[in-house]
């Protein structure tokens, strides 16, 4: 099917804004955006072949400029946290904003990818979103070239395939920040009773602020552990400090046997509608968030979403990996490219 491009508003540049839908044979249909690379549907048949937005999202580009939860977006060039809002490069020191407590979060609430309008290059069952970005914006080196293509293919796997390049050593660390509740983003009821499954036996964990320690520690015994089938809310409010330190799971889980092959890193169970979700990616790590700190806000709809109404799994180099030599670098540059795919499939 061809993809359908329809118009949804103008953006703060006077640029035009519009929505690409890609549909497959069997009922699913993404709606995209180039708006920050946002994806704003993703319409999945459940057990019974009723088809249901799962994803949470806003009706209108204005409040897509605000996204204080940052709904569907493509987080850029760094995602995640930066300790300190700062590191050096080739012998400089690189200032970005300071946007979480001390530290940088998602590179800038204002001026991030994700508040940028994209070019957009439309194919036979994809879309190509292209961004540049000057040398020193935002703090980060580097003239850069960004790129992410969604589609979606007769299997119901929903493929991002990322690329960037810069002329100078920077941070490249891109992720998809899309919030799924797998019963419907309307159902009403949060992400508590989805079961999760991660093949990750150890995560990194933090330090007040969510920024890493450096340790890579093991995940058994702990409420960290997802390498069986859990239902998320077990333990999602144990007393354990790691939970503690950030209202419960939003941390990064370090993937077993990562070797920059595509490969199940995790799964996602609804039991109300019976949709699976697996999640395929090339990187190295998978940042967990239950949803915790989602403000009250309206979404599509009008329809109300506050803590836990959805899930992230955003894959990922591991946050504040620059500080930490023992992580995989996310360092490109000079010849040396980022490219990264990440599928969402759906059951």
């Amino acid at each position: 099917m061809a993809v359908e491009v329809c118009e949804f508003g103008i953006g703060k540049d006077g640029k035009k804004i519009q929505t690409y839908s890609l549909k497959n044979e069997k009922g699913m249909e993404a709606v995209v955006t180039n708006l920050g690379a946002i994806l704003i549907r993703l319409m999945v048949p459940d057990k019974n072949g009723k088809v249901d937005d799962v994803v949470l999202g806003y009706d209108t580009v204005e409040d897509y400029y605000q996204n204080g939860s940052f709904f569907g977006t493509v987080i850029g060039p760094s995602a995640n946290r930066i300790g300190g809002a700062s590191f050096e490069m080739e012998g400089k020191t690189c200032q970005l904003a300071v946007n979480d407590g001390v530290n940088n979060l998602h590179s800038d609430f204002e001026n991030g990818y994700h508040k940028q309008v994209w070019d957009a290059e439309v194919g036979e069952q994809e879309v190509t979103f292209t961004l540049e970005d000057k040398d020193g914006n935002m703090g980060f080196p580097g003239n850069k070239k960004t790129s992410v293509t969604y589609s979606l293919d007769e299997e119901n796997g929903l493929s991002l395939h990322y690329h960037g390049t810069s002329d100078k050593l920077t941070i490249l660390n891109y992720t998809n920040h899309t919030y799924f509740n797998l019963d419907g983003h309307d159902c009403g009821k949060n992400i508590e009773d989805h079961a999760l499954f991660l093949k990750a036996s150890h995560y990194t964990p933090v330090v007040a602020g969510a920024i890493p320690t450096g340790e890579i520690a093991t995940v058994k015994g702990t409420p960290m552990d997802f390498t069986e089938k859990k239902v998320i809310g077990k333990e999602i409010n144990a007393s354990f400090e790691q939970l503690l330190l950030t209202q419960g799971y939003d941390h990064n889980w370090v993937v077993d046997d990562y070797d920059g092959s595509l490969q199940h890193i995790a799964t996602v169970w609804a039991p109300l509608s019976g949709r699976v979700m697996k999640t395929y990616t090339t990187l190295p790590g998978v940042q967990f968030y239950a949803g915790n700190c989602i403000a009250p806000t309206q979404g599509k709809n009008k329809t109300p979403y506050q803590k836990r109404s959805g899930l992230c799994l955003e894959t990922q180099f591991y946050p504040d990996t620059i500080h930490h030599a023992n992580f995989p670098s996310c360092v490109f540059g000079e010849g040396k490219e980022y490219d990264s795919t990440t599928v969402y499939r759906f059951e």
